[in-house]
């Protein structure tokens, strides 16, 4: 992708805040960090930092970032809850531009300028764009793999790519402040999916969610089957949340894991008296092996036997969680 000139007159370089949640982060802060000071953007910039309660030495090295550049602030997350982060950031943000930004998340050199131009441009009140996964070792690249696959996660476009255009949701964000106002912020109970559910609210409320292929972040997969399968499990359980506040959200991408797991365990149970039941989950065994093969070409062949793993995790859990998600969940965290 080509570094994009912004140009340098005041009404396309306005000044930005970049808000990122920090818990645990003392490997990888001052990269993330630096990749913003370094953005190739004409107007001011300043990185505010939400600091959960960390276990390691995340305070310290935050607070030498901030000793080491004024542009550079932190502000306290008592509940290290993401969502009370993003809203602690940005109500101590100074800028009416608010662009989000992840410890793990790897970004080149233009995003904040090709952010605000996109912003600009369109009159969307939020702008984001590819969720690009890549692994190093042989698991994270199945996963990557499977991240952006449509088998893996449906037609999501931030994972999958796609035009530019307006769509249900991105990855991460850029957004006008009086947008975020207008909703209220991001819901606290939502400890995943707040992404999505405060772009539903934005869209409610007649604004728009924009996708641009030019905004390209570079996102590492879980390294473990356990960390993979708890971060799908959280995923299914909370997409329940927000279709039982928001019914008209249901459809055929995030209902399929949980009718798959929900037939595919009946018919294998029925199997044991009735065989011809076992056609079920032997067609589900082999779509996810010729799938995986299907998508990791030319990766590696250790990577390439896991993707079939990876796939069937991401499935399970996300549908397990789902159908298990309790009532009780986000009501709790009200």
């Amino acid at each position: 992708m080509s570094a994009t000139q912004p140009d340098a007159s005041p009404s396309t370089t306005p000044p930005v805040s970049v808000v990122i949640p920090v818990l645990d982060e003392e490997r990888h802060l001052r990269d993330a960090v630096a990749q913003v000071l370094r953005q190739s953007y004409a107007g001011e910039l300043e990185v505010v930092l939400a600091l959960g309660p960390s276990t390691d030495r995340t305070d310290e090295v935050a607070a030498e970032l901030v000793a080491a550049d004024p542009r550079v602030r932190t502000v306290p997350n008592p509940t290290g809850r993401t969502p009370a982060a993003l809203n602690a950031g940005i109500g101590a943000a100074r800028h009416d531009v608010i662009v989000r930004v992840d410890g793990h998340a790897e970004i080149p050199e233009d995003y904040v300028a090709t952010a605000v131009r996109t912003l600009d441009e369109t009159g969307a009140d939020n702008v984001g764009g590819l969720m690009k996964a890549v692994g190093r070792s042989a698991f994270e690249r199945a996963v990557a793999c499977a991240m952006r696959s449509r088998i893996g996660v449906g037609g999501g476009t931030f994972h999958v790519g796609g035009g530019a255009g307006p769509v249900d949701t991105v990855y991460l964000g850029a957004f006008r402040r009086s947008a975020l106002d207008r909703v209220g912020g991001y819901d606290e109970r939502y400890t995943r999916t707040q992404d999505w559910h405060l772009n539903l609210k934005l869209r409610q409320t007649g604004g728009t969610v924009w996708f641009t292929p030019d905004m390209e972040v570079t996102y590492r997969p879980r390294s473990t089957v356990k960390a993979l399968a708890r971060q799908y499990f959280q995923y299914g359980q909370w997409r329940r949340v927000v279709m039982r506040e928001h019914p008209e959200t249901a459809n055929a991408r995030y209902l399929a894991p949980p009718v798959m797991v929900a037939g595919t365990a009946a018919a294998t149970l029925l199997g044991l008296a009735w065989a011809p039941a076992l056609l079920v989950p032997t067609a589900y065994v082999a779509g996810v092996l010729v799938g995986g093969v299907a998508i990791s070409g030319g990766e590696p062949a250790r990577a390439r036997a896991l993707t079939p793993l990876a796939l069937a995790t991401m499935h399970w859990s996300w549908g397990v969680g789902f159908l298990t998600s309790p009532r009780s969940l986000g009501r709790e965290e009200a």
